[in-house]
Parts: C-alpha cells; structure tokens; sequence
C-alpha cells in the first residue's frame, strides 16, 4: 500500500503520518508540502493508491480526478461544514476527515476507501440538504478536466496574479508558450479574459472559517 501525504504544515503533516502508521503499519508512506511536487510525483513516478490532498479549495481535487482516476482520493480539511463535504464528495473524493476526527478514523476511512467505498464523518448529519453549489460547480469541473497539466499549472499561476512573463520564468519557457496557453485555457473555460478566468476558478474554493 503506498499513501502520499500532502499537506503543507509540516506539523500536521507528520501527526498524519503518526496515525496512518498507527492504523496501517504496513504502508508505505511518501509525503510532499505542496501541490506542485505532488503533481511532479504522479506525473514521474509510480501512483500511489492514496492521496490526502491539502490545497486550497476543489480545483486540484477536480483536476487529480480527471487525470487520474483510478486514485481513490480522501480529503483532510478543517471544514466541517456539510455543504462543504458535500461538494468535495461530488468533485470526486472517496471520503472526508475533518481535522477533529479521532485518529482511529483514518485508518478506517483509508480501509473503506480501498474497498472501493465512500467514507464520510460519522457524525454528518443525515438530514442535511444537498448543497446546490455541488451541481452548479459540475460544468465548470468539467471544463477544468479538459485541461493539459501544463495549462492547469498556468491557470493556477493566473488565479495568484502572476503576469505572463512571471509564469514564462517560473516554468522556464517562453511568454509566447505562455500566451498560447492562455489563449487555450479561456476558450476550453468559455472566458474572454483573466479577470473572468479567475472568478470562475475561484467559484471552487473554499470560503475561509470565521474567527
């Protein structure tokens, strides 16, 4: 069983490792504190059978999805929101652990979820109402899915401001390249420019917990 962990609080990161040691001592655990390396390592190496993604929002949920979807995916979050929830199970996570859980469920989310089963909290209420957003979110899922890896690792760099000869640096090609993709990622997207490119990525993320 090989898990990759990501996460990028080196704190919680190793508590993660602690309690799927504790829960599965057999499996063999990679860990990485951002997405990018996370990306590199399923592009480069062997899949793992197991992600934790902690990045911000759905949209690495939604594209690992697409590009990989013989990965069962769980999610950690310190939202425990039920819409919430419902959203990452609908942009394809297998199960859902808020950070409060007791260790003991992420050894037993990890075993439900490899027996090809969907894990959520035991204590979801379940009366709550779906979440409309869930469905609202699935066409632009859709659109995200149809992007090449490079030209999502683009879009994100646009969501963060970056300016096209930035982008052209950090990913050692040329502006033309980056213009190109671009011009790609708003037509699969259905967009006309970057401020809409923006809003429509930033309609997957999620909402920051009041203090």
């Amino acid at each position: 069983m090989n898990i990759l962990i990501v996460d990028d609080h080196p704190l919680f990161r190793h508590a993660l490792i602690q309690a799927v040691r504790y829960s599965l001592p057999q499996a063999q655990i990679q860990e990485t504190a951002d997405v990018d390396e996370f990306y590199a390592r399923l592009e480069h190496g062997a899949e793992p059978d197991l992600n934790l993604p902690g990045a911000s929002g759905f949209s690495a949920l939604v594209y690992v999805r697409a590009q990989y979807p013989a990965i069962p995916i769980i999610v950690v979050s310190a939202h425990e929101e039920v819409s919430i929830i419902q959203r990452a199970i609908a942009h394809g996570a297998m199960g859902y652990i808020p950070k409060s859980s007791h260790p003991s469920h992420i050894g037993e989310a990890i075993k439900h979820v490899l027996e090809g089963e969907i894990w959520l909290p035991p204590n979801l209420p379940t009366h709550a109402g779906f979440d409309p957003r869930a469905a609202d979110e699935t066409a632009l899922a859709e659109r995200l899915q149809s992007l090449t890896p490079q030209q999502f690792r683009v879009l994100m760099m646009v969501a963060e401001g970056l300016l096209n000869k930035q982008i052209a640096y950090e990913l050692e090609v040329s502006e033309a390249t980056i213009k190109a993709h671009v011009t790609a990622i708003f037509r699969k997207l259905g967009v006309q420019n970057r401020t809409q490119a923006v809003l429509a990525i930033s309609a997957l993320n999620i909402e920051d917990k009041k203090m």
